[in-house]
C-alpha cells in the first residue's frame, strides 16, 4: 500500500494498494494497518452507494460529530470532489478532485472539515465509504455542487446532471460562509 499526500490539501490522503493479477483476476488489500496507522481513526459505519451515469451526490458534510470518510469505488468510476469548508483555513473554499474507479482501485481519505461529493461517470457505479461517525441527520449540511463561487470542474453540463431534491436546493457556498460549521 502506497500513501500519497494530495497536491492542494495535505490532510487529504490517497492510498494505492498493491494489486496482484493472475489468470483468475486480481487480489488486493482494501484496508490494512498502513491505512489504520496513517489515519489513526475508528470507523463507525460503512455505506454503499449505487449510482447511474451523471448522478451527482453532494457536497455533503456532517458538523455535529464531524465525520471523516474513506472512499473506494468497487464497480464503475467517479470523479470525487472535496471542498475545504474550514473557515480561517488557508485553503478555505478551494477544491480538489480525484478519479476513483474499479480499475485504479485507489482509496481516498476525506477528513472532517471538508464537504464531499461525486459525479458517477458510468451506470451502476458502486462507491463504498467507511465513516468515522454514525449518520446524524440533525447535524448534516449540504452545499450546492454547481455553486458558481466554488466553480467545480464538472465534465458534464448542469442540465445532464441527476441530483436529489436535497442537493439541487442545497445552500450556496456564500450562505455556508455566513454560518460556517467548521
Amino acid at each position: 500500500m502506497t500513501v500519497f499526500k494530495t497536491n492542494i490539501f495535505p490532510e487529504i490522503l490517497l492510498f494505492e494498494p498493491t494489486v496482484f493479477y493472475d489468470d483468475r483476476g486480481c487480489f488486493f488489500e482494501s484496508h490494512n494497518q498502513t491505512i489504520a496507522d496513517a489515519l489513526n481513526v475508528t470507523f463507525q459505519q460503512e455505506n454503499h452507494s449505487i449510482s447511474k451515469k451523471n448522478v451527482v451526490r453532494g457536497l455533503h458534510y456532517q458538523w455535529d460529530n464531524p465525520t471523516g470518510k474513506l472512499c473506494r469505488v468497487v464497480k464503475g468510476a467517479i470523479i470525487d470532489y472535496v471542498v475545504d469548508i474550514r473557515k480561517g483555513s488557508k485553503t478555505y473554499g478551494k477544491y480538489d478532485s480525484f478519479e476513483l474507479s474499479e480499475e485504479n482501485k485507489q482509496i481516498l481519505w476525506v477528513p472532517p472539515g471538508f464537504a464531499h461529493g461525486f459525479l458517477s461517470l458510468v451506470d451502476d457505479t458502486h462507491l463504498l465509504y467507511k465513516c468515522t461517525e454514525l449518520y446524524n441527520k440533525a447535524g448534516e449540511g449540504s452545499i450546492n455542487p454547481f455553486d458558481q463561487t466554488l466553480a467545480l470542474n464538472f465534465p458534464i453540463p448542469i442540465e445532464s446532471a441527476i441530483l436529489s431534491e436535497k442537493d439541487r436546493e442545497a445552500q450556496s457556498f456564500l450562505q455556508y460562509t455566513n454560518n460556517p460549521k467548521f
